[in-house]
């Protein structure tokens, strides 16, 4: 039997399908006692749309996985920070043609703004922002200047 946290794991996340929650780093905790399963997740910010999406699917896969009792809980404290999400997680989304957020800072220092966000398409430093938001809070539209395609990138905090 795959184990609770794999089962977890696995799970996509709405926004971005083509990372899992735990690449996305808002899989806290995953705790199993007596046959019942603990799931504790963080939201990338506190008023995101995804939550109780992300917390039925997680309900709906540990069920089918044989896990009976399934409790989903949410943890804002420590908040989410994009230094969270995982290496295999940053590749996905730029694979996704999505710009991922600059490197993770120093623990406990400054977080990192890029003076310029590459083109998760052709590499280029040469872009441009479009607009502060796109196709959710945490996205910013850019706009290469070599290759000329739009992309979102996912913005540090």
């Amino acid at each position: 039997m795959v184990s609770a946290r794999e089962t977890a794991g696995s799970v996509p996340d709405p926004e971005f399908p083509a990372l899992t929650i735990a690449d996305l780093g808002i899989l806290r905790d995953v705790r199993e006692a007596d046959g019942a399963v603990t799931v504790t997740i963080t939201p990338t910010y506190s008023g995101c749309p995804a939550m109780a999406q992300i917390a039925a699917d997680l309900r709906r896969r540990l069920e089918r996985a044989g896990f009976r009792e399934v409790a989903i809980r949410t943890e804002l404290s420590p908040p989410w920070t994009t230094d969270w999400i995982t290496p295999d997680g940053r590749r996905k989304l730029a694979e996704a043609g999505i710009a991922p957020p600059g490197q993770p800072a120093a623990r406990g220092g400054p977080v990192l703004v890029p003076l310029a966000v590459p083109c998760p398409r052709c590499g280029s430093p040469d872009t441009r922002e479009l607009s502060r938001f796109s196709g959710t809070a945490c996205k910013a539209l850019y706009q290469c200047q070599a290759c000329r395609e739009p992309f979102e990138h996912v913005k540090e905090y």
